[in-house]
């Protein structure tokens, strides 16, 4: 064999070789789900930044006070709808003035109070899109304030997607956050987690057709989870990575 010949069939077989690494790495890195996250009280820590916001805007408008429990027990929904929960008997201009309020006063108290991520979550992220999940969020907050928490807190970089209050028409628990999600990344609900810590997420998942996970560590109680249909309730974040293998193995 001439040492041209040789050398061709080297060639060849290196390229053989390269490309058969270039179709393990894809199949290693390629999109192996979708996991769309809650923001408060699943990814931040946003409990306290939340309650004495919404207990300021209370008492700038003069406005009947309201105790941490009862400010608490609204998170997760939309502003207006969380103000409308706690005074009733508002119009609709005095619940935007109310609205409009929170958000001033949420801006100024992060200079002082600044969000959290819950332990865990920044290094189960980048795990996970390691591992070649599609990472994403769904919130009842704005979209421009989950983008400023999600930089803050350093998660913005493990994020492809993100869905505000202000990008729907119908929020949590109606399926339309996920289902705009999965439109934009291209994901089937067969192929889709949901993590939250409160009913509203849940069912929001459930209502999309999606696979869902609550968390106990947020604002929710587990029995508020249970009740609401979560499929799956971790007590850690770290425990998500042991529920997408499972849950994969049987959907994805």
């Amino acid at each position: 064999m001439t040492s041209s010949k040789v050398l061709s069939l080297a060639n060849t077989q290196i390229n053989l070789v390269f490309l058969s690494l270039i179709r393990t790495f894809a199949n290693d890195t390629m999109n192996k789900g979708l996991i769309i996250f809650d923001f408060d009280g699943t990814l931040g820590d946003t409990r306290r930044n939340i309650v004495k916001t919404m207990q300021m805007t209370i008492d700038v408008l003069h406005l009947p006070n309201r105790v941490e429990e009862e400010c608490a027990s609204t998170i997760g929904l939309p502003l207006t709808v969380c103000f409308e929960t706690l005074f009733p008997h508002l119009h609709k201009e005095e619940i935007q003035q109310c609205a409009d309020t929170y958000r001033r006063i949420f801006t100024e108290n992060l200079q002082s109070m600044t969000p959290q991520p819950f332990p865990g979550v920044i290094q189960t992220l980048k795990t996970l899109k390691q591992q070649g999940y599609v990472l994403t969020i769904a919130s009842s907050r704005s979209h421009v304030s989950l983008v400023e928490l999600s930089h803050n807190m350093g998660i913005a970089d493990c994020i492809s997607y993100l869905i505000g209050a202000d990008d729907v028409k119908e929020a949590k628990p109606m399926p339309e956050p996920v289902l705009k999600t999965l439109a934009a990344m291209r994901f089937p609900a067969s192929e889709t987690l949901v993590v939250g810590d409160m009913a509203v997420d849940i069912l929001m998942g459930a209502n999309a057709g999606a696979r869902t996970c609550g968390v106990s560590w947020g604002n929710g109680s587990k029995e508020e989870l249970e009740q609401a249909g979560a499929d799956h309730i971790i007590d850690h974040m770290e425990q998500l990575l042991d529920i997408i293998h499972f849950t994969q193995s049987y959907d994805y």
